[in-house]
């Protein structure tokens, strides 16, 4: 990377005006896409009005919003004006809102209409300015203040360096405890940078949008990279489910999408492994590897078309993929590619690309971002990862013990997570070490090893293993439609009937599963859930909710 090169947004945004000013930006699904000159034009006006308003630089202002182009737009004001942005999870509960506008020290919050109600127990005192995002409306009809004018201009002139900060991102992560992380314009246009020397794009790229702006993995890969080399990006504008998801697939027919796991396991686990188990003769076939990979080919075709036919790179990140799941799609030659990062890393620092991935590899570190295990094993060679670089944040905001537990006094941030490497530096990820199970007999248990497991056998939606007073647990949910859908022509298909299926099914799961572990992770006990597990921004479950 070019040292001298200025790391902030509004200085990547400008090389991209002079280069692809004309190019289409940015558009929901369906409607037609405004210019990056446009877009501009549209900066401008807000970072006017804001200053009108009294928002100054070092201010911190919120985003509480579904993922829309003027949600990019008001990242983007904010940020150019050296103003510092708060993305809220719009799956944040409302005490949790408050509790981080408070904390934050927000001034002002852009808010789409739909969540509203979860900022009313914010008093106007502590929040006076908030915004409709959808058309830059005050939220209070009555408001006095100055309207919004889409053709002003900025009255004054802002000098944002690398090293000021751009966002404040309060994790909800699985511990259940809210930190701020803090991150500059360096931290999160370096791995925006980076991230070309990973997979390649250019201006006649179309994302599409599937995950929360909110979260970093999509800020800062799927609204900042994109906006480097002026490609366009589409979004849904509702929540991503089958009916909304697959249409907009085949009127954009993006060439990049980033997903977590859960998407493409739900793919596969609804629309292509049912397939194969459906007919007997498939069912005897797909044990045989040479069929079966040419069958696997056939079902990747089908899954490009269903993508729209023009993907060239399906970035999986936020959590581990389940390695039936990998497999078929290495097979299928469905163009896929991992991840690995943390918010706190911005998030970047480790992938691959569809060219030199890895079964159940998380790829190598990312150029400039060194990786290393720590105090690693003798015999098995794990250990937790650290990560030094360029994207490391600034620390929590207001918490300096905190930061001092992850970060150390020469720059290593402490991932919390278990790894280790190959004899080529590619990074393989074990599991949470807070998450990790020590049995008696001081053996290592992954549960998120066990639940890919439990995660391929039928009717299984997801599960959590957990140590409970020594013996080992796992809680699972079965997916009740798929259940009622196979047995809806049984004239006896009742409620009953139902639960006496999943009996069943939890007895055969307990065996299916210690047949398929070693001798140390077999389950002692299967316990069904009757509600979805709550899960994170990433679809990772919430496991301080259930311990």
């Amino acid at each position: 990377m070019n040292k001298i090169e200025r790391l902030t947004f509004p200085a990547l945004f400008a090389e991209t005006l002079k280069r692809n000013g004309d190019r289409p930006a940015m558009a929901l699904v369906g409607e037609s896409p405004i210019s990056y000159n446009d877009l501009n034009l549209k900066i401008n006006a807000l970072i006017a009005w804001l200053e009108k308003l009294g928002i100054n630089t070092g201010d911190k202002v919120a985003i509480l919003s579904s993922s829309i182009p003027n949600w990019g737009i008001s990242y983007y004001a904010i940020t150019f004006m050296g103003a510092i942005v708060v993305p809220l999870l719009p799956d944040f509960h409302s005490s949790e809102i408050g509790n981080i506008l408070t904390h934050s020290e927000a001034k002002a919050i852009f808010i789409s209409e739909g969540l509203q109600s979860k900022i009313s127990g914010v008093s106007n005192d502590q929040l006076p300015l908030r915004i409709r995002i959808e058309d830059f409306t005050f939220v209070d009809k009555d408001s006095k203040m100055e309207s919004f004018l889409p053709d002003a201009e900025p009255g004054r002139q802002y000098n944002v360096t690398p090293d000021d900060l751009a966002a404040i991102i309060y994790t909800s992560g699985t511990t259940g405890k809210s930190k701020g992380v803090m991150l500059t314009h360096g931290n999160i246009c370096f791995t925006a940078r980076m991230s070309d020397r990973v997979q390649e794009i250019n201006e006649t790229d179309k994302f599409l949008s599937v995950l929360p702006l909110s979260h970093t993995y999509e800020n800062t890969i799927g609204l900042i990279f994109p906006m480097t080399k002026g490609a366009c990006i589409y979004y849904l504008g509702k929540v991503p489910t089958p009916s909304v998801l697959l249409p907009a697939l085949q009127i954009i027919k993006p060439t990049i999408m980033l997903t977590v796991p859960l998407i493409i396991e739900k793919i596969f686990r609804n629309r292509i492994k049912p397939k194969f188990t459906g007919n007997i003769l498939l069912r005897i076939a797909i044990h045989i590897p040479f069929i079966r990979r040419k069958i696997n080919i056939v079902a990747g075709k089908k899954l490009m078309e269903t993508f729209g036919g023009e993907l060239r790179f399906f970035g999986i990140g936020g959590a581990k993929l389940n390695k039936t799941v990998e497999k078929f799609l290495i097979e299928a030659k469905f163009p896929y590619a991992i991840g690995y990062g943390l918010t706190e890393t911005s998030p970047l620092l480790a992938g691959s690309n569809p060219r030199n991935y890895r079964l159940q590899s998380a790829g190598p570190a990312i150029e400039e971002i060194e990786l290393i295990i720590h105090e690693p094993d003798k015999l098995t060679g794990e250990g937790e990862i650290w990560a030094k670089g360029p994207n490391v944040m600034k620390g929590y905001f207001k918490e300096p013990a905190l930061t001092d537990e992850i970060l150390t006094s020469d720059g290593w941030l402490k991932t919390g997570d278990l790894g280790v490497f190959d004899k080529d530096k590619y990074l393989y990820i074990k599991g949470r070490i807070r998450n990790m199970i020590v049995r008696s007999g001081g053996e290592n248990i992954f549960p998120e090893e066990i639940e890919s497991v439990i995660n391929n056998f039928r009717n299984v939606a997801d599960s959590l293993v957990m140590d409970q007073k020594g013996k080992l647990v796992a809680m699972v949910y079965f997916n009740r439609d798929e259940i009622k859908e196979q047995h809806r022509n049984l004239k006896d298909e009742n409620v009953d009937y139902i639960e006496h299926e999943i009996e069943k099914l939890r007895t055969e799961l307990q065996a299916y599963v210690n047949h398929r572990v070693n001798k140390f992770s077999q389950i002692q006990e299967v316990v069904v859930v009757n509600e979805p597990f709550e899960k994170t921004a990433t679809q990772k479950i919430k496991r301080y909710l259930y311990a």
